[in-house]
């Protein structure tokens, strides 16, 4: 049931955005780096390093320059039509073709960089494998806006890889471990209406009533961020 409806919907998607992904396509094409698209190696199902779909967002190698693998706000690396797209989510659209062929499904958790990944607690790494990665999910939806948490951060004089690693890693493990302990076509549906709400509405926070028993935060960083009252 989960595979079929991820064939659907992804499918669906992929026809009725496809005027809108040509236009974006040939947009790339013509400025930045012109490329329209990349391909990140990701950690997927049981381990398995996958490569996942993007729109070209940041200039090459960008990985591996500034910050790494940690985004900014406005991030000198980002391409100046990349902007638009990572605030739309539009860059995440082609990872739908990844749904469709079966490397993502359309809720799980996020799949990460081997480097991103190494950085959740080993218990998290060894339990999330056995299940699919998404497109989106619970962790995905809490942390829609990882850079306004790294922004604090950085406002606060915090070392940047420290608040990765001790504030928003644990908790983001602890959200998908969640999801696999909860496994269901409803919870799917679910977190599929509260992304798509949260993509229309960047401040909308109602998804913490929708998901009785998620965990909340222990940081006082990502309280703030969040929304979330001690």
């Amino acid at each position: 049931m989960k595979r079929l409806m991820d064939l659907v919907i992804s499918g669906t998607v992929l026809l009725l955005l496809s005027p809108v992904l040509v236009v974006v396509i040939l947009i790339l094409k013509l400025t930045g780096e012109r490329e329209a698209f990349y391909f990140q190696d990701r950690v997927g199902f049981m381990g398995k390093i996958i490569p996942v779909t993007k729109f070209v967002t940041m200039v090459k190698n960008s990985p591996n320059i500034g910050t790494r693998d940690i985004t900014l706000r406005n991030d000198p690396r980002v391409l100046p039509v990349g902007k638009f797209l990572r605030k739309s989510k539009l860059n995440e659209v082609p990872q739908l073709w990844d749904v469709f062929v079966g490397k993502l499904s359309l809720v799980g958790w996020r799949p990460l960089m081997p480097k991103g990944f190494a950085d959740y607690p080993q218990w998290v790494q060894e339990k999330i494998v056995h299940v699919k990665p998404g497109l989106t999910g619970i962790g995905s939806l809490v942390f829609r806006d990882e850079e306004a948490i790294i922004a604090r951060a950085q406002k606060d004089g915090r070392d940047l890889r420290q608040c990765y690693r001790e504030d928003i890693m644990p908790f983001k493990g602890e959200l998908e471990s969640w999801y696999v302990d909860h496994p269901g076509i409803l919870t799917d549906f679910k977190i599929l209406v509260a992304t798509a709400i949260a993509v229309l509405f960047p401040r909308w926070r109602g998804f913490w009533n929708w998901f009785p028993g998620i965990p909340k935060p222990q940081s006082p960083i990502l309280q703030d961020v969040l929304g979330v009252t001690p």
